[in-house]
């Protein structure tokens, strides 16, 4: 038997675009489950299921990815009768990110479609609810840098549960994984050496210090170049978020 998130992942994952074979090697999961799940759905009791203010679901590994796309490069925003699109603006170089955000969107709200918008160099994946409000509390007028973003105390207990995926929402969003190079003398002669460290830059203090809380919750060592710039840069702290970041492309 499999658990209800691992289902949502699975489903989302071929609503995305992803074939049988790749999913069941991603998840275990056989191929005739996975054909039993896309083609006999369960009946949906109650469409419009909210996590927080009524008897829905909330997978926490998927919300904290989510989460931190949200925080990174989401918004919300009110449209006719209470209906709230999410919108999660992702660079159309990197369609693997794309298509994660689209799947972790299914795997957050299962029940409704996901929408992918082309606009000028970026893509929006988007989809609509009247209840993103509730999951996202942060939601506020003007741009998150102008004003409070605190985790209410329900989503710090979910992000210290599973603090990489809130991680890879954050960098994946406004992080990259950079080469970085420095030169030493050696016998007389300057050589120069390449290595890797991670970046996340955000004008929000306050997104900056959920990233550096996250940070510390799974033991990677950051240090501030700047005031608005996170750098990760010893050899064993780039390689622990290699396990669950690592190259956008």
């Amino acid at each position: 038997m499999y658990d209800e998130r691992t289902r949502q992942l699975a489903l989302a994952a071929v609503a995305g675009g992803e074939s049988l074979n790749a999913v069941s090697k991603w998840l275990g999961v056989s191929r005739s489950t996975l054909r039993e799940w896309r083609d006999r759905p369960p009946a949906v009791t109650n469409p419009s299921g909210c996590p927080r203010c009524s008897d829905g679901q909330l997978p926490h590994e998927a919300y904290a990815l989510l989460l931190g796309l949200y925080l990174g490069d989401g918004c919300l925003s009110r449209l006719k009768k209470d209906v709230y699109s999410l919108r999660i603006a992702c660079d159309q170089g990197y369609p693997r990110l794309v298509d994660e955000a689209a799947q972790v969107i299914a795997a957050v709200h299962p029940t409704r479609p996901v929408h992918r918008v082309q606009a000028v160099g970026y893509i929006s994946v988007v989809s609509y609810w009247k209840h993103w409000p509730c999951l996202f509390p942060q939601h506020g007028n003007g741009p998150k840098h102008r004003r409070q973003i605190e985790l209410a105390p329900w989503q710090v207990e979910i992000v210290a549960g599973c603090p990489e995926m809130l991680l890879r929402g954050l960098f994946n969003s406004d992080g990259c994984r950079v080469a970085n190079w420095a030169t030493r003398v050696v016998g007389g002669t300057v050589k120069r050496y390449e290595y890797p460290r991670y970046m996340f830059s955000n004008e929000s203090g306050d997104i900056m210090r959920i990233c550096q809380w996250a940070l510390d919750l799974v033991g990677v060592p950051w240090r501030m170049p700047r005031r608005n710039a996170l750098s990760v840069a010893r050899r064993e702290a780039v390689a622990r978020l290699d396990e669950f970041i690592g190259p956008k492309g």
